[in-house]
């Protein structure tokens, strides 16, 4: 960790705790003690990656019948001391598109799946959803007009690369979208994905999305 100043915050439960070999390991994307379709062992990995890309530090201390504490260390900010004069310039209008494109949008955490449709419906995109994989391939072969998968990667039954694939055989002229909670290295380096496939990381803007989308889709 960088000298610096810091700013802790600090969580602590007094539940189960964990053992050494698995405190040693809850970092580490995918990794998770629950059984198949409980857990994704997302969480932590994404706190760690937070950060990491805030230039902080994490650690995490637990004792087996005494609970865990996990403590965050970010950069101390110092607020600029003088008014900026630059003009910004005005934002550009978002990309929109049009209700002959047809969007899939496949996740299945309900919140973030409502939220994710309402906005591309606000973009000007007809949009069909599913909340698995199965469901999805059902709605795919149902709606033949659909032009893009956009699906979350980490998600029970099938993944959303497994779901591509299999999208894939029965449309081999879909585009596919990805997105997830982590970075792009991590699902790349553990082979969830392929290098230089289209993907938009969690949590993603308005803009984002709205550009994203229209350069897969061009």
């Amino acid at each position: 960790m960088a000298p610096g100043q810091y700013v802790q915050i600090a969580v602590t439960d007094n539940v189960a705790g964990k053992p050494p070999a698995v405190a040693a390991r809850v970092f580490e994307p995918f990794f998770t003690t629950k059984s198949v379709g409980k857990g994704t062992g997302l969480g932590l990995s994404q706190v760690y990656g937070f950060v990491k890309q805030s230039r902080g530090h994490v650690k995490i201390y637990s004792e087996e019948g005494r609970g865990t504490t996990i403590k965050i260390y970010l950069p101390r900010h110092y607020p600029q001391t003088e008014i900026a004069t630059e003009v910004v310039p005005d934002a550009q209008p978002l990309p929109r598109g049009a209700l002959n494109e047809v969007i899939l949008m496949v996740e299945d955490e309900e919140r973030m799946r409502a939220i994710t449709v309402a906005t591309l419906r606000e973009l000007g995109y007809s949009v069909l959803h599913a909340d698995t994989a199965p469901h999805a391939l059902t709605v795919l072969v149902a709606n033949p007009q659909i032009t893009l998968l956009f699906t979350d990667v980490v998600m029970p039954e099938m993944t959303g690369r497994q779901l591509a694939d299999a999208a894939l055989k029965l449309r081999p002229d879909l585009k596919t979208l990805f997105t997830t909670g982590y970075t792009r290295n991590a699902i790349v380096h553990n082979g969830v994905l392929d290098p230089g496939v289209n993907f938009i990381p969690k949590p993603f803007t308005i803009d984002d999305l709205a550009r994203k989308v229209l350069d897969v889709l061009q």
